[in-house]
């Protein structure tokens, strides 16, 4: 009697549950179990990264508008050294106007010193000296001027500035418009003034004096100078003619009242030629000892020797 096989479930020969796992064709895994759903770290991005980037850009384009602008200023182009004064006048560096004689172009320079008359020297003011004929006159210091335009282009010592703004305003309510052609002037704008226009007309230093005044002898340099016109009648600016204008009967009867005089009237005891546009402010301690303690000639003693006649082509003052 055959009995049936009937194999013990733990005999080694019930390979049934063995077979899945020998039958198994995936890959076995080989991150732990307690690894898989952990997230994955990223490295964090520098905050300072996006701030670098943009100081940087920020940087290149002051350098580049700095730059820029210091070669335009060392490198001004040479229209910049003209304008229509009113009279066809020059324009110094400093940006006050010159007219021309009886309205003639004076010609043009760079504007630049003349390299062969080297640096003018300022004269001590105090010694009486004179070069050609003309007084010494101290530069006013930079931080004792204020500007009388709205550009800044032109500027007098506070006192005299003051003066100017109330005097200006007095001659409007009363229908006069006065207009500032020139101001202070500072030694280097005397320079072109003398030096280059000489150059260009070829006169010798004598012949040029008789028209304007050598660096450190103009009272433009004091800060207490001005020129002035008629808006009305710019024709007449920085000339003799002035003098028929409405400005200059207004000027003549009321200046007084805000401490300004006409520098050169008729027959000055300086000897200079007559300029009625030509008035400098004497309302303080300083401003008049810087005219008058200089030992000025009393009125009516003729001047030694030939003086000439004024600072500036026709019509520009000392």
């Amino acid at each position: 009697m055959v009995l049936p096989f009937t194999p013990r479930p733990d005999s080694p020969t019930s390979l049934s549950p063995l077979l899945p796992a020998m039958q198994s064709t995936e890959p076995p895994e080989d991150i732990p179990v307690a690894m898989r759903d952990m997230p994955v770290k990223q490295k964090p991005k520098s905050p300072y990264l996006l701030v670098w980037v943009v100081s940087g850009a920020v940087g290149a384009i002051a350098i580049t508008i700095l730059s820029i602008t210091l070669w335009i200023l060392n490198n001004p182009s040479p229209g910049s050294r003209s304008a229509d004064a009113g009279s066809s006048g020059t324009i110094a560096p400093g940006g006050n106007p010159v007219a021309g004689n009886n309205g003639e172009d004076p010609g043009l320079g760079d504007g630049s010193p003349d390299p062969t008359q080297g640096t003018a020297t300022q004269a001590n003011p105090t010694d009486g000296a004179t070069l050609l004929g003309h007084r010494a006159y101290a530069e006013a210091p930079p931080d004792t001027l204020v500007p009388i335009l709205a550009d800044g282009s032109l500027k007098l010592r506070d006192g005299a500035a003051q003066a100017w703004f109330a005097m200006e305003e007095a001659a409007r309510k009363d229908g006069v418009n006065l207009m500032v052609l020139s101001a202070y002037r500072s030694i280097e704008d005397q320079q072109y003034l003398f030096f280059e226009v000489k150059k260009e007309r070829g006169q010798d230093s004598s012949t040029r004096a008789e028209v304007s005044a050598p660096p450190g002898y103009s009272e433009h340099h004091t800060g207490y100078a001005m020129d002035v016109g008629d808006a009305s009648n710019p024709d007449t600016h920085l000339k003799p003619e002035f003098e028929s204008t409405a400005a200059f009967a207004w000027l003549r009867d009321n200046a007084t009242h805000y401490d300004f005089e006409m520098s050169f009237p008729k027959d000055n005891p300086q000897g200079i030629s007559y300029e009625p546009w030509h008035w400098r402010f004497v309302g303080n301690q300083e401003s008049l000892e810087t005219f008058y303690k200089q030992g000025e000639r009393p009125q009516g003693e003729p001047p030694q020797g030939n003086v000439p006649p004024s600072d500036g082509i026709q019509g520009n003052t000392p």
